[in-house]
């Protein structure tokens, strides 16, 4: 077992391809379909972030994960449809706890894109990657007890529920719970 994460992933971007998918590095240019993301109210619900007033927030914010990955401190994808090349969501390791060999992983998606699998193949791919790649002993997903279709999708893949913490999280004007799911290395 390896207790160290791997950061020769952070020397040329791992990009992939699923069957119906390319997972590929952020670019400038995918700030109007982000912006489409995170100003849309459905996708905003559970994410307990401000939704973006301007495509120039999700330009920042790209930049801000192009930054994170060049200072080897996460790494994110855009997920891209195969047959189409359109924006469709992203995932991504955004927070890494180096000492614990552990991420915490995060993830949107189009509305019109729910419930079709998806994000369950982006995420597979990601886990896969992240426990044989990156070497990570485990993987973490912070949640909103809300958002039940997030947890089921968590939970299909092998995620349990670490934590439950009630109002630990201040969000526009109001406490928040949290549910900590997880996925060790040895689960899988």
């Amino acid at each position: 077992m390896n207790f160290k994460i791997n950061d020769d992933v952070f020397t040329t971007f791992p990009a992939f391809e699923t069957k119906r998918l390319f997972l590929m590095e952020f670019k400038k240019s995918d700030a109007q379909e982000i912006f489409k993301m995170r100003s849309d109210e459905k996708v905003q619900k559970y994410l307990d972030r401000d939704t973006h007033k301007s495509v120039e927030e999700s330009e920042a914010m790209i930049d801000g994960m192009i930054k994170s990955y060049n200072n080897k401190e996460a790494i994110n994808w855009i997920i891209r449809n195969k047959n189409t090349n359109d924006v469709i969501g992203y995932i991504g390791y955004w927070r890494m706890i180096r000492h614990n060999v552990r991420a915490e992983i995060g993830y949107a998606m189009k509305p019109e894109f729910w419930g079709n699998g998806y994000m369950s193949e982006a995420f597979a791919k990601v886990i896969e990657f992240g426990f044989k790649e990156f070497c990570l002993h485990s993987i973490e997903a912070n949640v909103n007890p809300a958002n039940t279709s997030s947890i089921k999708l968590l939970e299909k893949l092998g995620f349990t529920k670490e934590a439950y913490f009630k109002e630990d999280y201040f969000y526009n004007g109001k406490f928040l719970d949290t549910a900590i799911y997880s996925l060790l290395e040895t689960d899988k």
